[in-house]
């Protein structure tokens, strides 16, 4: 099965997720990582969603799923320990339009969770189709030692520039070459020279 590859905007967004074990509880933290919404639906939650209940984080409902639960909800996640709990959240979700992810079981998911390398707005995402997210993580950790913190900087840099250019003279052919030079492995090397030397100038102050 072939996938496209996208990165949704979560921000405000309602995202439902059915289930209050550990799982949950870790695709619960990439949700605050996008400024999403939250509404649990589960009897019992570990003590850390049941902190940001209290925090007022997450919305609890503390009852076993129905479908009335994904009222409003832009995406959801079934992460229980029940496969088919999990199967009847999918169905309710296929039957509303409304992408649905049930946590390592590749049958019941419109998308999956791929493992991710950050560097501020950089974002390189790994999936396998939800065959062996153990490879994904493997990759991942690969990367991260490839692109590091420094490329966090970078991209604000060449945000910055681009911005600057679209805003002068010139044509388009001749802006797009320059945006490709500018984002070259040769000015990523003058980028951090130049970066290093402001921080040692700044240390001997």
């Amino acid at each position: 099965m072939s996938l496209l590859p996208i990165f949704v905007k979560l921000r405000d967004r309602l995202v439902v997720v059915v289930g209050g074990g550990p799982v949950a509880e870790g695709k619960i933290e990439g949700l605050f990582a996008a400024e999403a919404r939250v509404r649990v639906v589960a009897p019992r939650v570990t003590r850390a969603i049941a902190r940001w209940i209290t925090q007022g984080k997450v919305e609890w409902r503390a009852k076993t799923f129905a479908p009335t639960d994904l009222d409003g909800a832009y995406l959801v996640i079934a992460a229980t320990s029940a496969p088919g709990v999990n199967k009847a959240v999918f169905s309710e979700a296929d039957a509303r339009g409304i992408l649905c992810n049930a946590v390592d079981d590749i049958e019941h998911c419109h998308f999956y969770y791929g493992s991710v390398v950050q560097r501020g707005d950089l974002q390189i995402a790994i999936s396998t189709n939800g065959k062996s997210p153990a490879l994904a993580q493997r990759l991942r950790l690969l990367l991260e030692k490839q692109f590091g913190p420094e490329y966090e900087l970078w991209v604000e840099w060449l945000g910055a520039a681009r911005e600057q250019l679209r805003a002068g003279r010139g044509s388009a052919i001749s802006r797009k070459a320059l945006l490709h030079h500018i984002a070259s492995q040769p000015m990523l090397d003058r980028f951090l020279q130049a970066a290093r030397r402001k921080r040692d100038e700044q240390g001997a102050a």
